[in-house]
Order: C-alpha cells, then sequence, then structure tokens
C-alpha cells in the first residue's frame, strides 16, 4: 500500500470522518426509534438489536438517560450482555458532550473491560418538544472497524524532540568519556558504508558512547542485527552480507552516503559536555536522526544536515536540543 500524503494529524482526523458518515443515518433512525418507545427496556433492547444488524463492525449498541444511568441492556451480536443500570456519567466519553450536537464521536480511550484502545459514538435522544431525553452509545473497539488505514507519509523536515528533563539538568556536571568507537571511528564508519553501499543496509543506528550499532537489511527488513564494537572494526564483517545492489528507491543518493555518515564524528567530538551519543541513518526516508548528550534529539532531512556542517552545532545551537 502505497503511504498517503496525509501528516499523522490528517489521517486519523479522515478515519474518523470516514466512520461518522457510516455512523450518521443508521443511528439517526435508531434514535427516532427508541424515542417511540423510551423508557421501555425490551422495545429499546429490540430496536438497538435491529440497528446492530447493520453495524457489524460495532461492538455492543445500549441507552442511557438525561444522567448518563444506562436503561437498556447492553446489545451485541450475541444478544443481551450486563450493563442496565450501569451509571457512566465518569467514562471519558461522557465528557465530550456539546450541547446540542446530534452525533458525537469521542476520542480514542482504553476500555475498563477489555483494556485495549476503543471509541464511543454518542447519538442524542431528543423527545417530541425536542427535550433532550438520553443517548445512545455505540462502543467500538479500533482494531474493528472498517476504515483502509492508509498509511500517512512521514514528513520530510526538521523535528526537534527534548529528552529527559534529569539528564538535561546534568549536562553541565558530565564529560564524554571516549568510547572504543570513538578510538576506532574511521574504521567503523568506513564499515558501515560498505554495508550501506553495496550490502543491502538501508537503516543504521550508531551508538557512539556504548560502541555498537543495530542495522536492518532490506533483504530481512522485519529482524534487525546487533554489532559490536569487535564487528563494527573488523571489514571481514562485510563478508557476512552478500553483495546488493544500492536501492533504486532510496531518498538518499549513493554518493551523499558517506558525506552523511561522516558528518557525525565532528558532532561525536565537537566539545566535553555537548556531544552526540548516537546518530542513525535510513536511506529510504533520507532522514538522519541525532540524540545529544542532553538527551534532545533531532531528526533532520539528509540535505539540510549536509547543508549545515558541523559548524551549526559547534556553535551552540543544539545545545537546546
Amino acid at each position: 500500500m502505497e503511504p498517503s500524503k496525509d501528516t499523522l494529524q490528517e489521517s486519523v482526523a479522515r478515519q474518523r470522518k470516514a466512520l461518522m458518515g457510516l455512523l450518521r443515518d443508521p443511528l439517526r433512525r435508531l434514535a427516532e426509534e427508541c424515542r417511540k418507545v423510551w423508557g421501555d427496556r425490551e422495545r429499546m433492547n429490540a430496536a438497538l438489536s435491529r440497528t446492530l444488524c447493520e453495524l457489524p463492525y460495532c461492538k455492543h449498541l445500549y441507552v442511557v438517560d438525561d444522567r448518563h444511568v444506562q436503561i437498556s441492556d447492553n446489545i451485541g451480536h450475541d444478544g443481551p450482555q450486563a450493563g442496565f443500570g450501569r451509571d457512566r456519567s465518569d467514562r471519558p466519553y461522557m465528557q465530550g458532550l456539546v450541547r446540542g450536537a446530534a452525533l458525537l464521536l469521542s476520542e480514542s480511550y482504553i476500555s475498563l473491560k477489555e483494556r485495549r484502545p476503543s471509541l464511543t459514538a454518542l447519538r442524542t435522544v431528543r423527545g417530541e418538544h425536542g427535550e433532550v431525553l438520553g443517548h445512545i452509545g455505540a462502543y467500538f473497539g479500533l482494531r474493528d472497524l472498517p476504515l483502509t488505514r492508509q498509511l500517512y507519509e512521514e514528513p520530510r523536515e526538521w523535528r526537534q524532540i527534548r529528552g529527559d528533563p534529569s539528564i538535561r539538568g546534568t549536562v553541565f556536571h558530565q564529560n564524554r568519556t571516549e568510547s572504543e568507537m570513538d578510538r576506532h571511528i574511521d574504521t567503523v564508519l568506513g564499515v558501515v558504508a560498505e554495508l550501506m553501499l553495496y550490502h543491502g543496509v538501508f537503516h543504521v543506528m550508531l551508538h557512539f558512547s556504548s560502541s555498537r550499532a543495530v542495522i536492518w537489511l532490506g533483504s530481512d527488513p522485519y529482524r534487525y542485527r546487533l554489532l559490536d564494537i569487535a564487528g563494527l572494526i573488523d571489514p571481514d564483517t562485510c563478508l557476512a552480507y552478500p553483495r546488493q545492489p544500492y536501492p533504486a528507491d532510496a531518498l538518499i543518493p549513493a554518493d551523499k552516503v558517506r558525506a552523511v555518515l561522516e558528518g557525525f564524528r565532528p558532532l561525536r567530538l565537537m566539545d566535553e559536555m555537548f556531544y552526540l551519543r548516537s546518530g542513525t541513518l535510513n536511506l529510504y526516508n533520507g532522514i538522519v536522526g541525532l540524540t545529544f548528550s542532553c538527551d534532545g534529539s533531532h531528526y533532520v532531512p539528509f540535505e539540510e544536515f549536509l547543508a549545515m556542517g558541523a559548524d551549526f552545532w559547534v556553535s551552540g545551537q543544539s545545545a537546546d536540543a
């Protein structure tokens, strides 16, 4: 499935809009049926059961009065379930009720019984004179919803995420300790570049302080492989990975890979207090990940990373990481 051009937030909003469209007519008709038999538990249960047949992805339906106390059973696909008399006023979906709204879809929450991501749609039931009698609740497990769920596309823009405040608060009291990877950084970067250019590695995480790397291969993308310092400083490691052509759909041109990896070196060695702890590179989304000693992280398109140069970080701009 090709990713959409939506952001994460836009993708979620689109899915919610689609669900509202599926629910609007069935719940509108159900509200009218319930109004006619309001207070008659058995007849409301029957109306809920008929509507549930139109909503195969809904777990159960129920009705609450204007005090949010349940006046029907939970009607599931296997028949009535316990629920009559339950006070739902403290549940998260009840907190979002908006006066005058006919149909509302809650934010997702973790259900009490099943402990899984869920959401509830609430349809207002009004009397003959427009007064609010109560609400119909339609409960859904997120995994059951019949939505396309087209993947959103990760934005290629510089993103900065602040880290653990306790680490930030002690950054002036720490000093970089030279690691084995620091002492062999030329060899390490050479081996990693070779693996990415000629042996199918498309994603790498270099942990400079702990002298290790985690790699993912295009031929086996669901499993990561851990390389300790012994493997990273031995060029023979490349013999363990079959030669693979550089991916044609990589966003980073092959002739830029070494330059990006070499860009980690000055950031690692730039200062005794502010320095690079780990760096990541992904060929397909073209993003460089940087985590500094203050635990702040940056995710930067490779073009911007190369254009910045080491001077940008050395100048102290990374102190806000």
